[in-house]
C-alpha cells in the first residue's frame, strides 16, 4: 500500500522519482510473470497439453530444444502412443533449430517416451512430467495427461 500511495504522489509531482517507480514496478511485474510493454513474448521448450472439451483427447506439443541436439539431422519421438516405433513420428525442425510435434493423446493416461535423435542418441524430455525407470538401465520421460 505504501509503494502505491509513494508512486501517486511521485506522479503527481512529475518528479524524476515517478520514473524510477514506474521503472522498478515494470521491472517487477516481468519477474512476476506479467506481462507488460517491456517485456517480451519468449516460447519456451517443453510439453504444452490443450485438453479438447469433447471426445477425452488432448493436443500435446514436445518441444526439444536445439542445446539439446545442436547438431541433430532429424528427431523422431518414440514412446507409448507409437508403440515405440522409431521411424514413425518424426518431429519437424524449427528455424531455431529447435524441434517440435503436437500429438493428440487420450486424457487421463500416463505415456512414457524418448527422443531418438539421427537415429543414434536417446534424450529425455527436460521438462517432463516425471522420469521413470526403464529395463534397459536409464530413465523414460513420462507426460501424464
Amino acid at each position: 500500500m505504501k509503494k502505491v500511495r509513494e508512486k501517486k504522489q511521485a506522479v503527481k509531482k512529475g518528479s524524476d522519482a515517478a520514473k524510477s517507480l514506474k521503472l522498478k514496478s515494470k521491472t517487477l511485474m516481468s519477474k512476476t510473470g506479467s506481462v507488460t510493454d517491456t517485456a517480451k513474448k519468449v516460447e519456451v521448450s517443453g510439453i504444452k497439453k490443450q485438453y479438447l472439451k469433447t471426445n477425452g483427447w488432448c493436443n500435446v506439443t514436445f518441444k526439444l530444444p536445439k542445446n539439446a541436439a545442436p547438431d541433430a539431422k532429424v528427431v523422431t519421438i518414440v514412446g507409448d502412443f507409437n508403440n515405440w516405433n522409431y521411424a514413425e513420428t518424426e518431429m519437424t525442425k524449427l528455424k531455431s533449430g529447435d524441434f517440435k510435434i503436437t500429438l493428440k493423446l487420450h486424457k487421463n493416461k500416463e505415456y512414457r517416451f524418448r527422443y531418438l535423435i539421427d537415429s543414434q542418441r536417446w534424450e529425455n524430455d527436460w521438462h517432463a512430467d516425471q522420469y521413470v525407470p526403464n529395463s534397459f538401465g536409464c530413465d523414460d520421460s513420462l507426460v501424464v495427461v
